[in-house]
């Protein structure tokens, strides 16, 4: 039986995914809940009668109606783009041993599950000498044993010449920001570490915490990884993702991570990039991924690094790693290859077959106002006209063809626009000129102008690879 792709997913991904399946040969289906209905990944589909391969649903994170569509319209692997259900290890689950098996494409749920735990995750990586950033790697439940752990955190940034030492107190079991503290003065630490502690117990159930070393000065770095099911593991090289709103939203990325035109860093770039790569593949083998996945680093002034999570699911900038590698001559397309190793390929190449030259951009467009703290703006856009070129790509769900209502349910993402060139200088020239030939009109609910991040683009590219 040929395979059919339930995408679970909206907007930019979800046409990615499409056009991907397309590439493949493979046919798909797609949701979409009413907010979207105008959506391009639903507009370039069939919404009813016989031929019907776009279905509307209450919730994308309502799993019994996207299982019960993957039943009814014969899918046989289901894709969760990114967000949503791409790293719960228990939809992964589901999927794949329900009486009627979905192939999950991603990792195998065990791997999400064990990778998801940022605990685990350090845990593992200090086993197998992997720096992580200082501190715990379990949760501490005992104050005086918190307070001797946090002296230390302490005294080390001390003894090593940092200015402003400090530490931060996490909630072991929260997440995406939430029960965080910091603490600069040993004094401070009881009265917060009893609040933070009564703060997750009432939040989370659970107040176990985690003591680590404040990075202030550091520019955050992704290793992209290619694996398969046939223990074949590969790196895509490294990326950029510094530059991100206030509310740690990427929002121009850059490929490779470092590069000594942008800046006079202390350290040997070239192979500090390489002992990252390697030590995103030894916990990759140690683990037995077995799909694409990213892992996300921290990286001092001096050059430390520091593993900081692992994202289980194809990422948003995964085509800036693409752009600046060459197999055969031609750049790869991750989601494709994404697919293909789910559902059971080998790779068919190695690690010596793949080629890295020149650099790639990615700017994340977006309807906001970044002086207002990178607020989202909502309303009607009237003309969305993005340039193309040969060194130029760009992926979005908002139509060029006619006026598009930006729904209110979600992020106001726009687009993403990627440009490449043979040096990072050349690939910031081509994204400020796509960016000054960009064109984006509309109105809000009170006749005012549409608000976006394309000037905030424009000023951070001088920023790109530096610290």
């Amino acid at each position: 039986m040929e395979d059919k792709v339930l995408i679970a997913n909206r907007g930019e991904i979800a046409v990615r995914i499409m056009n991907a399946c397309k590439d493949l040969g493979l046919d798909y289906v797609v949701i979409y809940t009413e907010a979207d209905k105008d959506s391009e990944h639903v507009c370039q589909n069939i919404t009813s009668g016989r031929e019907q391969n776009a279905w509307r649903v209450t919730s994308y994170t309502e799993p019994n109606d996207i299982f019960s569509i993957a039943d009814h319209t014969g899918c046989t692997a289901i894709h969760p783009g990114y967000g949503f259900f791409s790293e719960d290890f228990r939809f992964a689950r589901r999927a794949s041993t329900r009486d009627r098996a979905l192939t999950f494409i991603g990792p195998s749920w065990k791997v999400i599950r064990d990778l998801g735990d940022k605990i685990n995750t350090k845990r593992v990586a200090n086993s197998l000498g992997i720096p992580t950033i200082p501190g715990t790697d379990s949760p501490i439940y005992n104050e005086m044993e918190a307070e001797e752990i946090a002296q230390h955190l302490l005294d080390d940034q001390v003894s090593q010449g940092t200015t402003s030492p400090s530490i931060l107190i996490k909630a072991a079991a929260g997440g995406g920001g939430m029960g965080i503290e910091e603490v600069s003065e040993i004094e401070q630490f009881r009265r917060v570490y009893r609040q933070l502690q009564n703060y997750a117990k009432r939040q989370f159930g659970d107040g176990g915490v985690l003591i680590e070393q404040c990075l202030r000065d550091y520019n955050h770095l992704e290793v992209q990884l290619l694996c398969s099911r046939h223990d074949e593991r590969m790196h895509f090289s490294s990326r950029n993702c510094t530059i991100q709103s206030t509310g740690r939203q990427k929002r121009v990325e850059a490929a490779p991570g470092f590069h000594r035109s942008c800046f006079d860093y202390d350290f040997d770039e070239a192979t500090l990039l390489a002992q990252i790569e390697d030590y995103s593949l030894k916990l990759a083998d140690h683990v037995g991924y077995d799909n694409v996945g990213t892992w996300e680093w921290i990286i001092s002034r001096s050059g430390k690094p520091y593993l900081l999570e692992v994202n289980t699911r194809i990422q948003v900038e995964n085509d800036i790693s693409a752009r600046i590698s060459y197999i055969g001559g031609s750049q790869p397309n991750l989601i494709r290859e994404q697919i293909r190793l789910a559902l059971g390929d080998g790779i068919g190449y190695s690690q010596e077959d793949i080629s890295f030259k020149g650099a790639a951009i990615e700017l994340r467009i977006v309807a906001e106002d970044t002086r207002r703290g990178f607020a989202p703006w909502i309303g009607t856009i009237s003309k969305f006209k993005i340039p193309e070129y040969e060194w130029s790509a760009v992926y979005t769900h908002v139509p060029f063809d006619r006026p598009y209502t930006i729904p209110s349910d979600y992020d106001p993402n726009l687009a993403l626009a990627l440009v490449w060139g043979d040096s990072v200088d050349e690939a910031k020239s081509r994204a400020a000129k796509l960016l000054k030939e960009t064109v984006i009109r509309g109105k809000d609910s009170s006749g005012g102008k549409i608000i976006t991040n394309l000037a905030y683009l424009q000023e951070n590219l001088k920023r790109l690879l530096t610290f």
